[in-house]
């Protein structure tokens, strides 16, 4: 199950296509019968209808409808009423963690170290002089950040802020320093960390900030997309830090309630100290993802990858 792209639909939300070839190539390696749903905006009636077709179990590859993140819960949710077990993450985790403000709220009460966040109607809290970054609260994919939207905070600033509202917006204090993705698997004797993927920034000048933003993630040819490169730094990692990453990782598995496969995002600062930033319940599974170069990196095929992920269904 996936969500139908619209038409006219842009790279990012293309991408769920080359997923399905990805995953559905990959289960019938391993004996499994599949046939493909599309997801569209009558996904009401889209997932009623698998109650008469009696599927084992649906692998959820939805990430939106209509391209809008903050809807993708709705199918586990219908899932979760019909009783059909489904791959990935539960209905609870992929509500909380799909909201940034959200997710940023429980980790600071988890005292997990996480950037400072605040609303946009919240400005007069914020530090001039002191860099944020401004994202979409409900949408993945880096839809919705561009270079512009790292920035320093002056009292002249807030008037900007006011253009943005606090149901889809969020800012946090922007860690300048290393960006690393920690994909997390389930085995036997819990969850597993894969090995730590940085986020490299090549030839970015002081004007440019280094963040993964949507051009470096789908603007092929563009200087973001060339020189973001992600890298597994097997010798370049203090073993000091390397174990504390993890550690987080794990701590957010477990904190959220996490099933099937994840992501956690981090930033690293000069005194390497972790901050996370994110927590990916929906991450993407095309053949050049992060999930699939980690899990290739620890020597996992990924039709081992997809066992570990059905034997975590939700029933």
């Amino acid at each position: 199950m996936f969500n139908q792209p619209r038409d006219g639909a842009l790279p990012d939300e293309l991408d769920v296509l080359e997923q399905v070839d990805f995953v559905e190539e990959n289960l019938r390696k391993l004996g499994i019968e599949t046939y493909r749903k599309g997801i569209t905006s009558d996904f009401m009636n889209e997932v009623a209808g698998l109650v008469g077709e009696k599927p084992d179990f649906v692998f959820n590859l939805v990430e939106s409808i209509n391209n809008k993140g903050e809807l993708c819960y709705f199918v586990p949710a219908l899932l979760n009423m019909y009783s059909i077990p489904y791959s990935g993450n539960p209905l609870e985790a992929l509500f909380i963690t799909t909201s940034k403000a959200l997710t940023n709220k429980i980790l600071r009460e988890q005292n997990i170290d996480s950037p400072a966040s605040f609303f946009p109607s919240q400005y007069k809290m914020m530090k001039p002089g002191t860099r944020y970054i401004i994202k979409p609260v409900w949408e993945d994919g880096s839809l919705g950040i561009t270079g512009d939207s790292v920035f320093t905070f002056t009292d002249d600033y807030g008037l900007k802020l006011k253009e943005f509202d606090d149901s889809h917006w969020i800012i946090q204090e922007y860690i300048d320093g290393r960006e690393f993705n920690i994909s997390v698997l389930p085995e036997k004797n819990g969850p597993e960390v894969m090995p730590p993927a940085e986020m490299v920034f090549h030839n970015f000048g002081e004007n440019i900030p280094k963040i993964v933003d949507f051009k470096a993630k789908w603007v092929a040819e563009s200087f973001e997309y060339e020189n973001t490169i992600r890298e597994f730094p097997r010798n370049n990692l203090n073993p000091v830090l390397g174990e504390k990453i993890r550690d987080l990782a794990l701590r957010c598995w477990n904190v959220f309630g996490l099933k099937g496969y994840a992501r956690v995002d981090m930033r690293i600062d000069k005194e390497e100290n972790p901050y996370v930033i994110e927590v990916n319940a929906n991450p993407c599974m095309s053949p050049d993802s992060g999930l699939v170069a980690a899990t290739t990196e620890a020597g996992l095929p990924i039709t081992v990858v997809l066992q570990r992920i059905i034997n975590d269904l939700n029933y």
